[in-house]
């Protein structure tokens, strides 16, 4: 019993040993200590240890030595049936997690605010699985804090005024303004206010986190000014304020990156243009820093030169 239970724990240390297991399926598979120690860079001393240690672990012969050849005992045809096996997707998930680093392709598993989301990213995504059509992407969006390691997150994406405080690696990609926006409608038919303080007499449409309940501070970087208004919506999710402002419901606070692709096809335009609500950076969250995947790499520098493009200030 006790020999057993040797043998038994002696087999569990075998993952510590698998330059003596590939010693011995070469063997089998060149046919000699000799020719499996020319393919495996070793001399035919060390390859003889390997094998004996392994058989020593083992409990049982594996190779049947004579004196100008060897030949694998039936127990170590056996053996080498499933070990061979188990090198070969070894080698094969060690090649995989190599190219993963070097190629781009793989599976991108990203999070974003919602408002990015849907005002930014499908175009920007559209136009990265053109480039690299191997990588395929999920994107979850929600304006919670996802865990990166719990929800197998590659890439978050998440906006703030300072780095966030988290376990994980924060890169700023581009810093930006949130403004003021309307439609051309709303501006025509309401007039277009040429002063922070003309904002009193139109529908402003409040984002919670970004202004109070009666009062929005505008900032030109000279000064601040602060303006009471009566919001005719309020609203706690950011993506809600493009919607509205967008049907013309009145005039909103939204970030210059979001609001560029609808500014450019002329559904909004800017109000008090030379005033900003707020500033902040968007960060890329990653669990690895260098060693993350070639598609984790890759989506990062694509995004931050596609919303330089969209008049964010890329950050390096």
């Amino acid at each position: 019993m006790e020999t057993k239970t040797t043998a038994a724990a002696d087999a569990r240390e075998l993952g510590g040993s698998l330059d003596d297991v590939r010693a011995f399926c070469a063997v089998v598979d060149f046919g000699s200590i000799t020719a499996a120690a020319r393919n495996l860079g070793e001399t035919k001393s060390s390859i003889s240890r390997r094998v004996t240690r392994l058989e020593r672990r083992l409990g049982s012969a594996l190779l049947a030595r004579q004196p100008r050849a060897v030949s694998a005992t039936e127990e170590g045809i056996a053996f080498h049936a499933k070990a061979g096996a188990a090198l070969a997707l070894l080698d094969d998930a060690t090649e995989a997690a190599s190219e993963a680093h070097s190629l781009p392709r793989g599976h991108l598993r990203l999070t974003a605010p919602v408002d990015f989301g849907l005002e930014v990213l499908p175009e920007a995504i559209s136009v990265f699985r053109r480039r690299y059509p191997q990588i395929t992407v999920e994107l979850l969006l929600t304006s919670s804090t996802l865990d990166l390691a719990t929800h197998r997150i590659d890439l978050a994406l998440r906006a703030s005024s300072e780095l966030p405080d988290m376990d994980y690696r924060a890169a700023p990609l581009v810093s930006f303004s949130v403004r003021l926006y309307a439609t051309p409608a709303y501006l025509a038919e309401r007039g277009e206010p040429s002063t922070p303080a003309a904002l009193a007499e139109h529908d402003v449409i409040a984002a919670r986190d970004l202004m109070g309940p009666t009062a929005v501070s505008l900032s030109n970087g000279r000064r601040t000014e602060r303006v009471c208004v009566r919001p005719a919506v309020q609203t706690d999710e950011p993506a809600s304020v493009a919607r509205i402002v967008l049907a013309g419901g009145g005039i909103g606070p939204l970030p210059d990156v979001g609001a560029a692709p609808a500014l450019q096809d002329g559904r909004l335009q800017a109000v008090l243009p030379r005033w900003t609500v707020s500033s902040a950076r968007l960060y890329a969250i990653t669990i690895a820093g260098r060693e993350a995947p070639a598609r984790v790499r890759l989506f990062k520098e694509f995004l931050r030169e596609r919303l330089a493009g969209l008049g964010a200030c890329a950050i390096e």
